[in-house]
């Protein structure tokens, strides 16, 4: 089994309820979720905005592939209304799925970055994934995830 981290995140309609919409079907479809963090209000970033983003961070046991597992978490987020996924520019959604961590893999491919390259520049990310993995390593450096947070 996989250990995975997924990064969830809404900004548009009732947010509590598509975060709370998005873990029930990660668990699901996807495995079991072992832990998640508290719910953290957070300005738009990369873009302009009215609306707040709601954001959350689970921990997911998964036997799904990486690329398996990328499928699935797009699939959630288009039955959840998320017509588009951001390519050149951030937009207002409904819900956000990003694979934060899968394991200690590495993975720098076209369409999948692992671990996702933004993890320690977003505080609405990295500050949940903290909350639930304190001790947590990156990969690519070897550095607790704990040890980066800003004050």
């Amino acid at each position: 089994m996989a250990h995975v981290y997924l990064g969830l995140g809404s900004n548009l309609g009732d947010k509590k309820l598509y975060l709370q919409l998005a873990v029930e079907m990660i668990s699901l479809e996807i495995g079991t979720v072992v832990c998640q963090s508290a719910f953290h209000s957070s300005e738009p970033w990369g873009f302009s905005s009215g609306n707040e983003f709601l954001n959350a961070v689970v921990l997911v046991e998964t036997d799904q592939l990486p690329m398996e597992l990328l499928k699935k978490t797009q699939n959630i987020e288009r039955r959840l209304g998320r017509t588009e996924k951001s390519t050149t520019a951030y937009v207002d959604r409904p819900i956000d799925i990003d694979i934060l961590l899968y394991n200690n893999l590495i993975i720098d491919g076209p369409t999948l970055k692992i671990p996702h390259p933004l993890i320690t520049e977003r505080d609405f990310v990295l500050i949940p994934l903290v909350e639930i993995a304190p001790d947590l390593l990156n990969p690519l450096t070897g550095l607790k995830y704990g040890e980066i947070i800003l004050p």
